[in-house]
């Protein structure tokens, strides 16, 4: 018999799903089962976590007189459905969810004849530390809702093979770009534009600009930069996907004081600006309460963020300082290639409004950082969006999506939201506006299970009425201290053992925030309920969708008007095609996280060319030697590391930032000079 196991990955907060044999067994280390499993061809799944709570031989789920039952080996003992198991066997139910230390697994009993379609395993050998990309065949969307490559907006995209970033098969000339290494001679018979630089980073986004802003720093002219991407503001598309998450610029994003994209020293931070603004304005009080809120957070005051209109403003006053406009190329990337003299070459199209054009663009160090290619939709609701080519009833938070908004303030109804991250706490933020101009609104929060808090240590993150608290969305030691030291000592699955523990879906705790939440359940029209969503189908009555929760108890049955997936976003870089031709052509290693494996200075080894290099930095390094490497200062640090390399290298103009050099620069910044 086949037995369905789903989990929710801690890290990337995607949903995994995987068919298999039974019997299982469950541990922590799956290197040699026990003779009498081994026997029986069983099914290992290793579980990395670093709550110490999973044992080498956790538990076994086996077939026995057409019962599944779950047989506990451990001395952690397992927990199913919040109960630990006292006997050492107990049968499974369709639905039941087994706890073992970090890690929750739903078991979806299989029809006959069922299909399943399966997700990124969470099963890794342990004899192996990076996981080899080949692949046969064509690689498939994991998701629907994609970044266009052409123009960067968001747009729903029919499930299909991810191959090449354009439909255009003329350019890059595939005749040239098919090899390893491509000739500069063969480039010059194009007759196309060709550009050259030194330095080069790709994306053109947040993850550009800061690494571009360190090379400036360090002493680099800006005629030896080059940066390519869609958008001329590096802050374009992280503030259309604010906006759609209901974050406007006046309101504050999850980021630190001192996470300043425009200040590589972090000081004066945010709140120590906006305090100095407030004093010239005769607001006493309110400067306090920042100064105040950074020095006893997030003990006594709720952590202090910063207003986006705020961060913006200062990166484009730090874009006009280091020369980014000098520096930008808009254009979509079609292919990089290692070239023949050392160097590596950057197909793009030239995308400037009115017209369209190829080039290529020469440099010696490549920096990516392409971001997140695709927003993620739970795959229950992407089947129903394929099926039914519905875009208004199911949406996602990252999406446009007013017309929730809208359609409840004049009618009422149903809305159901998914996930428990900043997202979703911003889209509650809006939905209370709702409900104050309509009573008639239901808001009812669907949850796999109850949050229980992720443990680490002796650490534990607060829950309160299923939201899981922690300022930011990782733990502060792992950009500067002890836990970012322990990941970069450790290999690459000790790394997945560690992130696991120290991820999870998580939002800032807000006192007022907190008292709504309350309130709604309270008075009844904020609801929480928990299973597995087995199915979503269209409401033929009117508008709206049926969605079948799968619990222990059996099916729960909810009739809604919308729903909001705030589930997040896809960071699998297979999902962008530029990055997936990269993979595949040069058969690029992925990190057991299913991300780029770089190395503690972010170099992509293997596509080293002599002395030429590639460094990457943003979400596509998720599970190398830093964990947020999303964040402000994630992209601050990795920038830092690559320069700090190419320094070691005496790479052309670059030179160390510190000591006196260091404050001559900062002196610039805060006289807001030239470097």
């Amino acid at each position: 018999m086949d037995l369905q196991l789903i989990t929710q990955n801690s890290v990337t907060e995607e949903q995994e799903q995987e068919t298999f044999s039974l019997p299982i067994v469950l541990g922590r280390e799956m290197t040699q089962l026990p003779a009498q499993w081994e026997n029986k061809n069983a099914t290992p799944i290793v579980l990395f976590d670093g709550s110490n709570q999973i044992s080498r031989f956790h538990a076994v789920i086996t077939e026995s007189n057409n019962q599944i039952i779950l047989e506990d080996k451990s001395s952690n003992g397992t927990i199913i459905n919040e109960q630990k198991i006292i006997q050492q066997s107990q049968q499974l139910r369709d639905g039941d969810v087994i706890q073992i230390g970090n890690y929750s697994i739903t078991v979806a009993f299989l029809s006959v004849g069922t299909e399943i379609s399966s997700g990124n395993s969470t099963i890794f050998n342990p004899d192996s530390t990076i996981i080899s990309a080949s692949v046969q065949g064509e690689n498939i969307r994991s998701s629907t809702i994609i970044f266009n490559p052409e123009n960067d907006e968001i747009e729903y995209s029919p499930n299909s093979p991810v191959n090449s970033p354009t439909p255009q098969t003329s350019f890059p000339p595939p005749e040239i770009f098919s090899h390893e290494k491509v000739s500069l001679s063969a480039l010059q018979k194009t007759n196309l534009p060709i550009q050259e630089c030194v330095y080069a980073s790709l994306g053109g986004g947040l993850g550009s600009f800061v690494y571009v802003d360190h090379l400036r720093i360090a002493g680099v002219s800006s005629q030896n930069i080059a940066v390519v991407g869609l958008n001329a503001v590096p802050y374009a598309r992280y503030e259309r996907l604010l906006n759609n998450c209901q974050i406007p610029r006046y309101k504050r994003i999850r980021s630190g004081s001192d996470s300043c994209p425009d200040n590589i020293w972090g000081w004066p931070g945010y709140a120590i600006r906006e305090a100095w603004r407030d004093v010239f304005k005769g607001n006493l009080s309110a400067a306090f309460s920042y100064l105040w809120q950074v020095f006893a957070e997030p003990i006594l005051a709720d952590t202090y963020t910063p207003k986006a209109d705020d961060v913006f403003k200062s990166i484009d006053l730090e874009g006009k300082r280091i020369g980014w406009n000098k520096i930008f190329y808009q254009g979509s990337i079609r292919s990089i290639r290692k070239t023949d003299d050392g160097r590596y070459c950057i197909a793009y199209s030239d995308s400037k409004p009115g017209h369209s054009d190829h080039r290529f663009l020469l440099a010696k160090y490549i920096h990516i950082a392409t971001g997140y290619p695709a927003l993620k939709l739970l795959p229950d609701l992407q089947g129903y969006r394929d099926t039914t080519g519905d875009l208004k009833s199911v949406v996602q938070g990252y999406e446009p999506h007013s017309h929730v908004y809208e359609y409840l303030e004049s009618n009422g109804g149903t809305v159901i939201i998914r996930g428990s991250g900043i997202v979703a706490s911003q889209v509650m933020d809006r939905l209370t506006i709702a409900y104050k101009n309509n009573s008639n609104i239901k808001i009812i929060h669907m949850n796999r299970e109850p949050r229980r808090g992720y443990k680490f240590g002796l650490a534990q993150r607060e829950v309160e009425n299923d939201w899981e608290f922690q300022p930011y969305n990782w733990p502060k030691a792992t950009w500067g201290g002890d836990m970012r030291k322990m990941l970069e000592d450790a290999n690459p699955l000790q790394r997945r053992e560690l992130l696991q523990s120290w991820g999870g879906t998580t939002t800032a705790s807000r006192k007022e925030w907190r008292k709504t939440i309350q309130k709604g359940l309270d008075e009844g029209w904020y609801e929480i309920r928990y299973g597995l969503v087995k199915q979503v189908i269209p409401n033929h009555q009117g508008q709206g969708v049926f969605a079948t929760l799968l619990t222990n108890k059996g099916e729960d049955k909810i009739n809604a008007n919308f729903i909001i997936d705030c589930t997040g976003l896809i960071s699998n870089p297979r999902d962008n095609p530029l990055l997936n031709d990269l993979i595949t052509h040069y058969n690029l290693d992925l990190n057991p996280q299913g991300r780029l494996h770089v190395e503690n200075d972010f170099e992509v080894q293997k596509m080293r060319n002599d002395d030429g290099k590639v460094y990457a930095s943003g979400i596509i390094t998720l599970g190398g030697p830093y964990a947020a490497v999303d964040t402000f200062l994630g992209l601050q640090y990795s920038a830092h590391r690559i320069v700090e390399s190419l320094a070691t290298l005496k790479t052309p103009e670059v030179r160390r930032i510190f000591g006196l050099y260091s404050l001559s620069q900062w002196l610039k910044w805060s006289g807001n000079k030239t470097p």
